[in-house]
């Protein structure tokens, strides 16, 4: 045991930090291998602190140890020499279990031989500055440097930090001069935040306007960017009101910025026990957003420290809305990556006389009012064996907890940090009989990932100061936690436990039913992921939670539809128009623009026929003030075809039901008079089944008791769907893939629902059109 403390502290680590590893035998043995690979190659005493520093960084965070020996000697070999370049590594290694290793491959990924020369240095932090330089010589020092040193770090990503940061520093004196006396002054807040307001209500209306999100990065972004003057900046944690600072802090963000190079990291975390709903689509926008705004990176975290709820169908959903919605994640981790990292510090805790083992019922710790423990002061040692005896599986569910010697800023008293739970875990199987809390776990494991920006809703203000005080009562790395309001939209449910009951009783048929507000329901009605994104933006970067209409988010949709959808014809409720005065086997092609405001953008064929088909709705036998369609005494306009139909003869079933109009047909130039209106036909169509969507929920808050007292099961909407299955659309949508979008003209934009089949194609209305529904 002297021994390996020894070689432990040979490599840099502190003697502390040494007895700890001690602790974690498997952790120990890795990190004993590693170094021996290490000294393979320079001696017994040739492993110096920053190579040490990577070996017990890869040691401690490497899932798969059959790739111990082959990331060792790349350290060894210097090829991996930085944080970055090690973190590059563990993901390659993650992502590719399979032997062998495409050793090209991996070193491309990781930068390995990637020499950036003070040079290359210079040159690119002179080309940054060089594109800014107007921005810079205006604002002087309150140009935000850190938009310099992103760029810079961008154009070279495996270049140090320090020395760009540097560099950026010198550079920037040579533009400006010393700081002067104006530089110094404090810019007036009132004035700063009025024109903030002011450049975000700009941007909310060039967003409304456009309908997507710039490639360059407006909008949102801006907003984004406009946040980071309001948040600390990396390193700085210590500036923010109600950060605690101990005598170890400056020391412990010092080895962080030493890590993350000054680069902001954020982290989108939920829970894999539900399906994302649009409030998420906020978070996941402020989350990834911020980061990408200001040149940082967010990691995408599944908190899985409760496996009795946790499916993988949850893990893989997760995922795939993220990167619908645009994001990349830096990284894919889990809360159960560090359960052992987790586990040592609980034991650490502990030890400290900060936490204790707890006999106390779950129906005792329920609420805030809750009985003193009365095993809160029992013998350090005591709590350290039955601890132990927890993990082991000696004590039944529900017969002990860990608890946390604090309270929480709403007055709730020593919050659990470990429970019991005898169900296998997803990831772990049954490695672990006792799991981490919310409480304990977020805070170690944004510490653990460097976090820089913990972004979290509103209602997590409450644990702020626990969030801080856990941080600092294991004398580790303390990120900062910053709110944001939720958002919420009105006729809607999006607690997990409802929409399981929605699910259950048959009201809708699962997650992704398109009258939920689920991003995968919203996929699937077609919701395009920029329209998601815009309506974030329209709701802006706001404290307060924000309650919005649903049709709000339908006009991001249209706007971005609008120009994205391709036009297509549909009929919903045909009526067949046989034209006599064409010969039986007539037929031409009908070139139909994609997009009529600007033809350039591509056009499909549709056949015309002696025989087509039109919406029951646009004929009328009795004529009525104002109808503009076809009647006995008015012709009608065929869109895009060129000609205009007259009624000759209307034809009716026994029940007296109109089931076949003939009409004759002449070129819109032959027509005496211009038709008053044009109507969408199909001619040899597809039969289609065409779903049309209302509000799921009869009044706006179906969750409150006084606008709906008997529940929100009570408030379902009768007519929230309507099947009509034999609609008929153009040939032209037949080679549609899923979720492909279309305007069928003067009907909605609708999208190809996963239930279509080669025989059969299924269309969701994702949203009417902008028209007038009073319009006749």
């Amino acid at each position: 045991m002297a021994d390996t403390l020894t070689l432990f502290t040979s490599v840099g680590l502190s003697e502390q930090k040494a007895k700890e590893t001690l602790k974690n035998e498997a952790l120990s043995s890795a990190l004993k291998d590693a170094i021996a690979q290490a000294q393979v190659v320079h001696g017994a005493s040739g492993v110096d602190k920053a190579m040490g520093t990577l070996l017990y960084s890869m040691a401690s965070r490497l899932r798969d140890t059959k790739r111990l020996a082959f990331l060792s000697d790349h350290i060894a070999q210097r090829k991996i020499s930085t944080e970055l370049q090690l973190a590059a590594a563990l993901d390659f290694v993650k992502s590719h279990p399979q032997d062998p290793i495409n050793q090209k491959e991996f070193e491309d990924a990781c930068g390995v031989g990637v020499v950036i020369t003070p040079e290359q240095i210079e040159d690119a932090v002179e080309s940054v500055i060089k594109k800014h330089k107007e921005q810079l010589l205006k604002e002087r020092y309150r140009f935000n440097m850190g938009l310099l040193m992103g760029e810079a770090r961008n154009a070279l990503k495996w270049a140090d930090g320090k020395i760009i940061k540097n560099e950026v520093d010198m550079q920037v004196l040579h533009i400006l001069g010393p700081k002067t006396e104006a530089d110094l002054e404090k810019k007036p807040k009132p004035q700063k935040a009025k024109a903030s307001e002011n450049e975000v209500k700009v941007k909310k209306e060039e967003v409304a306007m456009n309908g997507e999100i710039k490639p360059d990065g407006k909008s949102l972004m801006e907003q984004l960017r406009g946040e980071a003057l309001k948040f600390h900046k990396p390193g700085e944690n210590y500036t923010t009101e109600g950060y605690v600072v101990t005598p170890n802090t400056m020391n412990l963000l010092k080895k962080h910025l030493e890590i993350t190079g000054g680069q902001i990291r954020t982290r989108f975390p939920p829970e894999p026990n539900g399906i994302l709903h649009i409030g998420h689509a906020k978070a996941i926008n402020f989350n990834f957003g911020y980061a990408k705004a200001n040149s940082g990176i967010c990691f995408l975290r599944y908190d899985d420290t409760n496996p009795e709820k946790e499916e993988e169908k949850y893990f893989t959903a997760i995922r795939e809305m993220v990167e619908w919605l645009g994001y990349k994640p830096y990284a894919i981790t889990h809360a159960s990556d560090n359960f052992q990292e987790l586990y040592n510090l609980a034991v650490d805790l502990v030890r400290r006389g900060h936490a204790y083992v707890c006999h106390q019922k779950g129906e005792e710790l329920k609420g805030h009012n809750v009985p003193p423990s009365p095993w809160r002061e029992r013998p350090i040692e005591e709590s350290l064996v039955l601890f132990e005896r927890m993990k082991k599986g000696l004590f039944a569910e529900g017969e002990a907890t860990l608890r946390m010697k604090m309270v929480m800023e709403d007055g709730k008293m020593d919050p659990v940090a470990y429970r019991i739970k005898y169900t296998a875990h997803h990831r772990t199987g049954d490695e672990w009989c006792i799991y981490p809390t919310y409480d304990y776990t977020h805070c170690l494991c944004d510490s653990i990932e460097n976090i820089t920006h913990s972004l979290c809703t509103k209602e997590f203000q409450a644990r702020r100061s626990s969030y801080f005080w856990l941080c600092n009562a294991l004398d580790v790395y303390c990120p900062v936690q910053w709110e944001y309001g939720r958002l919420n939209l009105t006729y809607t449910v999006v607690s997990k436990r409802k929409i399981i009951k929605l699910v259950e009783t048959g009201v809708v048929r699962d997650w992704d039913d398109p009258r939920l507000f689920t991003l995968t329901a919203l996929r699937r009605r077609g919701f395009p992921p920029e329209a998601i994104n815009n309506f974030c933006a329209r709701v802006g970067v706001t404290v307060a939670q924000v309650t919005m209409e649903p049709h709000l988010l339908e006009a991001c949709v249209r706007d971005v539809l609008n120009d994205t959808a391709p036009r297509a014809m549909a009929v919903l409720e045909p009526l067949k128009v046989t034209i006599t005065n064409l010969p039986e086997n007539s037929k031409s092609d009908i070139q139909v623009p994609d997009f009529p405001a600007n033809e350039a953008r591509g056009s499909h064929v549709v056949p015309f026929t002696r025989t087509i088909f039109i919406e029951q709705s646009d004929f009328r036998e009795v004529m009525e003030k104002g109808y503009k369609r076809l009647t006995p005494e008015q012709p009608v306009g065929l869109r895009h075809a060129g000609y205009v139909i007259s009624l000759q003869k209307v034809i009716k079933d026994p029940q007296g039901r109109v089931v076949e109009l003939e009409v004759s047909c002449c070129s819109s130039a032959e027509a005496t008079e211009k038709p008053k209106a044009f109507i969408h036909w199909v001619s040899q169509p597809l039969m289609c089944e065409v779903r049309l969507y209302e509000r799921l929920f009869l009044h706006k808050n179906p969750e409150d008791s006084s606008e709906v007292p008997g529940g929100f099961l009570s408030d379902i909407n009768p007519n929230s769907l309507e099947v009509i299955s034999s609609a008929l659309v153009d040939s032209s949508v037949k080679g549609a893939k899923l979720f492909d979008k279309f305007q069928f003209e003067r009907v909605g934009y609708f999208s190809l629902d996963p239930d279509s089949t080669a025989d059969k194609l299924v269309f969701n209305r994702t949203v009417t059109l902008k028209e007038d529904p009073g319009k006749i």
